[in-house]
């Protein structure tokens, strides 16, 4: 059996958008490492699991050094994230340095352990998983701000790597059908059912929705599209929603 032609390490591998992603890659013909809190309840011999707390800043220091060390990366997907939503008068200082360190302070450790592999093969792709929340929405103060952040710090990326061959993109997800979706929202409910009407397409997202579109910005022909954000959201980010 011959080697994968590409190694992609994937955050929040084990269930959700992270695992749709994952799993896609895979049936692809991809090798990929999953870094995640828990090891994904299924197994590919082709799927490397790194089990690591994101929000743990000298934990993930460690999980990158292995995985650069084990693995030539030739793609990052940052898909991993948490939510924590409170209304501006809740908010804390201590979920806004959480969620900084998961959604952008990770993402800056592990594309630093990885990038020189890259930069020697004049080859990679990045894709960084923001929000439709980036553009705004009630009790996301914290979230919100960082996911709007990964969008800054991925247009400075492409701008930097663009040279090196390495493209750097945002997929920012609406509403999708997850486990951290139904924490915040009851399966079912009343309330699911009017977000799921206020969405132009008239639906709430599925994974794979957001899958194809890390994979458009995966694919190693689309050389020419870098420093981008598309929202995968049925519209919503073209007006107001209300959660």
């Amino acid at each position: 059996m011959s080697e994968p032609q590409y190694t992609a390490l994937v955050t929040g591998g084990s269930a959700g958008i992270g695992a749709d992603i994952c799993q896609r890659m895979l049936k692809d013909g991809w090798q990929v490492v999953s870094l995640a809190r828990r090891a994904p309840e299924w197994s590919h011999p082709a799927l490397h699991a790194v089990q690591v707390d994101l929000l743990d800043a000298t934990a993930t220091r460690e999980a990158a050094a292995e995985v650069a060390q084990r693995f030539e990366v030739s793609h990052f997907v940052h898909n991993a994230g948490v939510i924590w939503p409170h209304l501006l008068a809740d908010a804390t200082l201590d979920e806004l340095q959480g969620l900084t360190q998961i959604h952008l302070g990770s993402a800056l450790t592990l594309m630093q352990a990885i990038l020189p592999g890259m930069e020697r093969r004049a080859f990679g792709r990045v894709v960084l998983m923001s929000s439709r929340g980036a553009l705004g929405l009630a009790t996301r103060t914290n979230y919100s701000a960082t996911k709007a952040g990964m969008i800054g710090m991925a247009r400075t990326w492409a701008l930097e790597l663009a040279p090196k061959g390495i493209t750097v993109n945002v997929v920012a997800p609406g509403p999708i059908q997850t486990p951290m979706f139904y924490e915040v929202i009851t399966p079912g409910s009343e309330r699911e059912h009017k977000l799921a009407s206020a969405i132009p397409v008239g639906r709430i997202g599925r994974p794979d929705d957001v899958t194809r579109a890390v994979m458009f910005f995966a694919d190693p022909a689309n050389s020419f599209v870098t420093g981008q954000t598309l929202y995968v959201c049925g519209g919503a980010s073209v007006g107001t929603l209300v959660i």
